[in-house]
Parts: C-alpha cells; structure tokens; sequence
C-alpha cells in the first residue's frame, strides 16, 4: 500500500509538471530538500561520515567529488543497505547469464551499468525507490494518463525489477532484449504494437529501416532514445520513419537525470538530482555534470562527477520550465580525441566528440552510417556505410573536412584510415566517436 501510495504521489507531481513561480522559489524549496538528505546521508552512510569530517551540511558543496572508481571502492560502507559489492555483483552476473532479472537481494533490486568504459557500476534501489522512479519516468514520459491503455517496449541490454515496476493492469511492459536478433523483435513488434518504444538510437535505427523498407507496420505513439547518444544523422531518419519527434531519456547508474518536455527539449530532472556544472575551458556551453542525487537513499550520490559532456542550450524553452534545457549531450570525455599541436612545446590539442561528428557527416549526405575511432595520437579509423560508387569522393570530402577542422584548432591532421561500417552486436552501446587510446 505504502509502495503504491508512493507511486501515485511521484507520478502525480511529475505529470503536473513545475510547480514553482519562478528559479529563485524552486531553489528555495530544492536546497531545503538537499540539506536534510545530506543530514540523512551523514548519518546512515559510514563512507560519507568519514569523508565529509568537519565539514558543515550546509557547506556541502565543498564536499569532496567522487566518481565511479571511487564508489566502486567503497561500495561496501556507502550504500545504506548493508549489501556488500560481492554478494551484489553474485545476483546481478547471476541474472545476466541467466537473463532471469527478477532475483533481488534481501528486497533490493541490484543491477549493472553497461560498462561503456570498461569498468562496470553497481546500483541498488529499494522498493519505495523503486515505485518513486516509476511514478516519476511514467508522469513525464508516458503518452497517456494513468487511466488509459498503454503498452510499453523497453530495449534494454539487461532487464531489471525496477523497469518491470512500470507494469499495471493498464500498463503493459515488455523488455525486449538487445541480444536477440533483430528478426524476433519486429515479429513481436508486429504482435504486440506497443504504444510507446524505449530503445538505443542504433537500435531505434534499424527499427527505421524496416519500416522504411516496408517490412515493419507499426505506429507507437512516441518514440524515446535512451543509453545512447543520439546522434544528428540518427535523428531525422527515425523520426521520418516513425513520422514523430523522437524523445529523450537521461538516465545512468547515477540517476534519472533528464527528460525531454512536450517541446521536444531535453531538461535536468532538478527536482531530484541537482547538478553543478564544470564548464570545459574554450567551448562555451558545454560542461562535465557533477550530480547529487537527493531522492535516493540505498546509494546515496552525492557529488558524484559523471563522465558526460552536455552542451546548454542557449535561449528558453518555450514550454516555460525552470530546470535547465539541455542542447544535447555531446558524449563522454573519454572519448574526446587528441591530436599532436602545430605549435612547438604546445600541448596536445583536444577536438571534442561533436566536432568529430559535424566533420564527418557534414562532409557528404551519401553517409548513411559512420563511425569514428582514435587508435593512436595520430592516427584515426573512420567505418563508413556509403554506397560503393560514392565512397571514393566521400573519402576525400571527409579527409577535407577533418583536414580543414584540426588547421582551425591548430593540430596536425591524422593519419585516416577508411573501413565499411561494421554493426555492433552483444547489446554494446553504439559510440559514434571513440577514443581507444590514453593520451
């Protein structure tokens, strides 16, 4: 009851949308909520105790940073559970070989980040976390209210108890597996005709290309992009193929971060997480998001430094919201590129994900699928999927164009390496832009 109380209410104050008169009430009411979970995070969580000695709760913004490693390292004495990282990582590999998700641990539902960067995360939620972010995804995301019929495909490479929690007797909730092939899903796609697709944006774009094939008929009444970056040449081709905007989730192992409004605009969800913003020098707009979590109590995340690029859109949103658009996110610093400096005794020159991008996909609208990968400080990988009579002129377009964009950066142009587009399988998520290499 109290679970179904507590979903009800989130779903309620998500749907209503921002109830603030303006930034400065909400900021009022936010740092009030922030300063008693801190004071609730002191106490319950031995981590967090020990590394905020003397400093004050309301000083909480000098706390130190944490990352993942850090978290990871100390998981045993900052989750508030008692779950040790061992008996943790047991249920959740347990359940990927299986793929029976539904296992938890002494009620707590355990899961594990995808590991884009190689390191694996934990999270845990509890029950009452667990009916609070289904409340809140459903209330901002959902196409209908909670008293009509909706069915719900979620792609994921994992499921987990807290995406089943989004199942009701009017919703429906199908976890539609990444590692199946492609051909079972849009048979069952066809079966089921799902409201509402949650999916990875390489997955929503071969879900595109059947049905601009014609060999897919389906029509949910939105489409949302999830775990991936969504990349400019992704974007208008599912959109025309599903004849909507595509929408956007924000979601890690840290939080559900941010959503897209009716607009279309991606928005921080800071009426749960609030978000310092470490601005990257010499690219206006664009920070590393630094995130408290102030809705979660069994991980707690407090000062949690993410790995994301995000880039601020630069004037309102018209849908009036007080939390901040978002232009898009970008990618991750770890996949920011770095060339050698024309300059001597300069150091190494960063060209950052999107430059990459608006590089390559600006060079030729023949580029139906690209891929971009640094494999050494000087030499870079580019995967296209171009038709064959087109390639040539392309491959000399795009090494014009990356030619032209490491002379504006003062870095000397790499050595290109052009190979045909090559589809990920196992669930891996798609990086458009990939460094492979430590600088």
């Amino acid at each position: 009851m109290k679970r179904a109380a507590g979903f009800l209410l989130h779903y309620l104050r998500a749907r209503r949308g921002p109830r603030w008169a303006d930034r400065a009430a909400f900021e009022r009411w936010r740092e009030a909520r922030i300063l008693r979970h801190i004071a609730r995070v002191r106490r319950e969580a031995p981590f967090y105790r020990e590394l905020w000695t003397g400093i004050a709760d309301s000083d909480w913004r000098i706390f130190p940073q944490i990352d993942k490693s850090v978290m990871m390292t100390n998981f045993d004495r900052l989750n508030t559970a008692g779950v040790s990282k061992a008996e943790a990582f047991a249920v959740a590999e347990a359940a990927e070989h299986s793929r029976d998700f539904k296992p938890a641990l002494r009620g707590i539902t355990v899961g594990l980040s995808s590991g884009t960067s190689g390191n694996r995360g934990l999270f845990l939620v509890s029950p009452e976390e667990q009916a609070a972010w289904a409340g809140t995804m459903l209330g901002k995301l959902l196409p209908v209210s909670l008293l009509g019929r909706c069915k719900i495909a979620f792609f994921l490479r994992a499921n987990s108890n807290l995406y089943e929690s989004v199942g009701g007797r009017r919703l429906s909730f199908g976890f539609y597996d990444l590692l199946d092939p492609l051909e079972r899903h849009t048979g069952r796609l066809r079966a089921e005709r799902p409201d509402l697709i949650a999916a990875p944006p390489s997955m929503l774009r071969a879900l595109a290309g059947e049905l601009l094939a014609g060999r897919l008929d389906i029509r949910p009444r939105r489409i949302i992009s999830v775990a991936e970056v969504l990349d400019p040449l992704d974007r208008p081709v599912i959109e025309r193929a599903f004849g909507q905007a595509v929408h956007q989730v924000y979601q890690c192992t840290e939080g559900f971060l941010g959503c897209t409004c009716a607009h279309g605009t991606l928005h921080l969800n800071e009426d749960i997480v609030y978000i310092e913003k470490e601005y990257v020098p010499g690219k206006p707009g664009t920070f590393v998001p630094i995130v408290t979590d102030f809705s979660r109590r069994t991980q707690p995340i407090v000062r949690y430094r993410l790995n994301d690029l995000l880039v601020e859109r630069a004037g309102p949103c018209p849908c009036g919201s007080p939390f901040t658009a978002i232009e898009r996110i970008e990618g991750r610093c770890d996949d920011i590129f770095y060339a050698s400096p024309l300059r001597q005794g300069a150091g190494p020159v960063a060209v950052y994900p999107d430059f990459v991008t608006r590089a390559i996909i600006g060079a030729s609208s023949e580029i139906e699928q690209y891929r971009a990968v640094q494999t050494a400080p000087d030499r870079w990988t580019i995967e296209l999927d171009v038709r064959c009579e087109a390639r040539p002129a392309v491959e000399t377009r795009i090494r014009q164009a990356i030619g032209a964009l490491c002379a504006r950066l003062g870095a000397a142009a790499p050595t290109l390496a052009f190979a045909p587009y090559a589809p990920l399988s196992g669930g891996r998520k798609l990086r458009r832009v990939e460094r492979r290499h430590t600088p």
